[in-house]
């Protein structure tokens, strides 16, 4: 008696191929909104980070870093080195929003006109926006 080996038809293959482009389909815009919300908390996160660093710097000194020191200032001293600079305010260096540019410092503030305005761009790189090219402010 002589054993049968059998194989994948071609049709079977292809309903394979066919079940598996339908989940894709399915389950890809899904899984790639919530790799833009992930990276839209990852920004809120790091800007009340840097926000609690440049509320400490101004504990500290008495006044926020200018926009021309920006939030390098957190990290080390500004020239001049204003009175009472007890940083570093950050462990690291400042970091970038998650699309990988800086985040914007405006001191005094367009909308925070006695303290600052810290925003990322969104994903589109530019002001205004909706859904994942908003603005992600810290006003």
């Amino acid at each position: 008696m002589k054993s049968r080996e059998r194989g994948f038809t071609f049709l079977e293959i292809l309903i394979v191929i066919l079940i598996i482009g339908v989940l894709t389909a399915i389950v890809g815009p899904n899984l790639m909104r919530n790799i833009g919300r992930s990276k839209q908390v990852a920004a809120k996160d790091q800007i009340r980070i840097l926000e609690l660093a440049l509320k400490q710097y101004f504990a500290d000194t008495g006044q926020f870093p200018t926009t021309s020191q920006g939030l390098q200032a957190l990290v080390k001293p500004p020239a001049p080195s204003p009175e009472g600079w007890a940083g570093p305010y950050l462990d690291k260096e400042v970091p970038k929003d998650p699309w990988g540019r800086d985040y914007v410092y405006l001191c005094p503030g367009r909308v925070n006109t006695e303290s600052f305005d810290l925003f990322s761009l969104g994903s589109d790189g530019r002001e205004g926006g909706t859904g994942e090219a908003a603005d992600i402010t810290n006003y």
